[in-house]
């Protein structure tokens, strides 16, 4: 068994005793107790470090929260084992710092690296701590917080292309803010939330212990898996349960301009999206793009879908329950599981399957300066409402 140390994208919070503790205090108790005090100087980063401004903006994903007047951590620390994280945890308390853990730092509001209190705190950075195992005949995989999304597809690709897990696009996006947020993928409709295929998890509480699913306690599991990973303790591990997929899968993209009854086709959609097999998931993007009639700008929908099964059976299939969007065969390709995911990243076709491993590829959802919202719909948009939204 590996060293399970994963710490997932939450944010834990202690009350502050004292918000003007110096560096130097919170640096003299780690010394204490890291195993080896030559190391702190390896794994932690304070303000006047040379390599702290790259450490810190290595994974922040949105420019809106790296601006001059951004909260900044009082230290970073990017630790190598368990014992480092129970150390920070227990120096947190003792000092009255606020503790931020950072996976892949793709959340919105820059909960793990971040703050929206002046109050001192200190950032966990997980980069060094990523190790996935794939236990192929079982059908499972234990995985690091600090892992990516798109390291856990390539180790699952390696070694089986009818395996994997029911997580999102996005190859960056950290395992642990993922799962500890529910985790919404393209499989979703037939297997669920990733949070859903999570059977095991360590943690370490607030007394520093190191915890499994049986010694945690089934309400505390529960909590970790899209509680959103706040206030519960720091994920060291997942265990997590693999599904079936194809050998091969379809994917496709239709795009139509508001002159080619964008607005009806996004109407007709609500229908039945929900209702297609499981096997399907379509999404529609919606984008600001030249006309080909006049080259003004117009409104594209584009109607992204990926099927678990061949061409041959998709077509059919749409031909009967949404022979509106007239999905062509040449619409369509052909690929394994993990390519899908480049395929939904934008990346050329025929990327290879290493450009999952790699966290500074640029692709369709590279860092950006966003502010982004989300929510249900119960029912569906009028078409008039869509139409007023569109223009």
């Amino acid at each position: 068994m590996f060293p399970f140390l994963i710490v997932v994208l939450f944010s834990l919070s202690w009350k502050i005793s004292d918000s003007t503790q110096p560096a130097e205090e919170f640096l003299h108790c780690l010394s204490l107790r890291f195993h080896n005090s030559s190391s702190i100087s390896e794994l932690v980063y304070t303000q006047h470090n040379s390599s702290y401004s790259s450490v810190l903006k290595s994974s922040a994903q949105n420019f809106r929260l790296s601006t001059p007047s951004t909260p900044t951590p009082l230290l970073i620390i990017t630790p190598l084992h368990a014992s480092h994280i129970q150390a920070t945890v227990h120096c947190c308390k003792k000092h009255g710092l606020q503790l931020r853990i950072r996976s892949g730092g793709h959340d919105f509001e820059g909960l793990s690296y971040t703050t929206t209190y002046e109050v001192p705190f200190v950032v966990i950075d997980l980069l060094n701590l990523g190790s996935v195992r794939i236990n192929v005949e079982k059908g499972t995989a234990w995985v690091e917080s600090g892992a990516t999304v798109g390291e856990l597809y390539y180790e699952i690709a390696k070694r089986s292309r009818t395996l994997a897990v029911p997580a999102g696009i996005g190859h960056t996006v950290g395992v642990g803010g993922h799962l500890s947020g529910g985790g919404f993928g393209l499989l979703f409709r037939k297997y669920g939330l990733a949070a859903d295929n999570v059977i095991d998890a360590r943690l370490i509480d607030v007394k520093e212990r190191i915890l499994d699913r049986k010694s945690m306690g089934e309400d505390l599991f529960w909590a970790i898996r899209g509680g959103g990973g706040g206030s519960f303790g720091v994920v060291l591990a997942w265990k997590l349960k693999l599904v079936a997929v194809p050998a091969i899968v379809t994917v496709f993209t239709v795009s139509k301009t508001l002159e080619q009854n964008a607005t009806k086709l996004i109407h007709r959609w609500q229908y039945i999206a929900h209702k297609l097999p499981k096997e399907i998931h379509m999404s529609i993007g919606i984008s600001r793009v030249k006309s080909n009639e006049n080259e003004k700008m117009t409104i594209q929908a584009s109607f992204r879908a990926v099927f678990l099964g061949s061409i041959d059976e998709l077509l059919p299939l749409m031909e009967e329950k949404f022979p509106q969007l007239g999905l062509m065969k040449e619409d369509c390709l052909e690929m394994s599981w993990a390519e899908s995911d480049l395929y939904f990243e934008q990346f050329p076709i025929g990327a290879p399957l290493e450009t999952l491993l790699g966290r500074n590829h640029k692709s369709a959802l590279s860092k950006s300066f966003f502010k982004a919202k989300s929510d249900f719909v119960k029912q569906p948009i009028p078409e008039m409402v869509v139409a007023q939204v569109l223009q």
